[in-house]
């Protein structure tokens, strides 16, 4: 005698899922009526349990969706592990040479600075020898000329001697090693009886007055 089950009850029976019922409803395995338009699994008479005419449901079972999800997931583990790795690289890398940009415009900067440096001491010089011989000019022009030529009567000026600290100020020369160059110039003249240049104390001073500009 058959008996009717409905495909989840089957499936419920012999712990599948109703998709392998249908799957077997398919491929003939197990036999189907449609009985006002359901569907229904034939069961053939003197068997109690569905169970012992169907297959062992280990046969039919799918894998969990655990293991599937575990299964596809592990590729993609591999891959994510892969791209950070790179990444980590990348990140090392660049931060390389990063520092090896920063060691090197650190280096570019510094020789920049000395050179301006450099550039500014020479402008410096430069400046302080053009005002020289601009007040040079000034006073040569200001000097008072000889008057009676034919007499040949020399008139000689009141002479003021300044220290060289007061000399350097009036000259705008604040460059020590100028400084020192003008001094050794202006003794050497001293020693040989330049009336510019007198020695008292053991100091140098000249004369404020005069044209220094085959000294400078």
């Amino acid at each position: 005698m058959e008996r009717l089950m409905k495909p989840a009850e089957y499936a419920k029976e012999l712990g599948i899922s109703r998709q392998a019922v249908y799957a077997k409803i398919k491929r003939g395995i197990l036999k189907a009526k449609d009985v006002e338009g359901k569907l229904y699994i034939v069961v053939e008479g003197g068997e109690e349990n569905a169970s012992s005419s169907a297959p062992k449901p280990e046969t039919d079972r799918k894998p969990s969706q655990n293991s599937a999800s575990k299964a596809s997931s592990a590729p993609l583990e591999n891959d994510v592990k892969q791209e950070y790795e790179a990444l980590l690289a990348a990140k090392d890398e660049t931060i390389s040479v990063l520092k090896g940009t920063v060691k090197d415009l650190k280096k570019s900067n510094k020789q920049i600075t000395t050179t301006l440096k450099g550039e500014i001491d020479l402008l410096k010089e430069a400046f302080y020898e053009m005002r020289t011989l601009y007040m040079h000019q000034i006073e040569h022009k200001k000097s008072p000329e000889a008057i009676d030529v034919t007499t040949e009567a020399v008139v000689e000026e009141e002479r003021e001697y300044v220290s060289l600290k007061k000399f350097f100020k009036a000259y705008g020369i604040t460059s020590e090693k100028k400084q020192e160059k003008i001094q050794k110039r202006l003794k050497k003249a001293q020693k040989a009886g330049d009336p510019r240049i007198v020695k008292e104390s053991g100091k140098l001073r000249v004369d404020a007055s005069a044209d220094y500009g085959d000294i400078f």
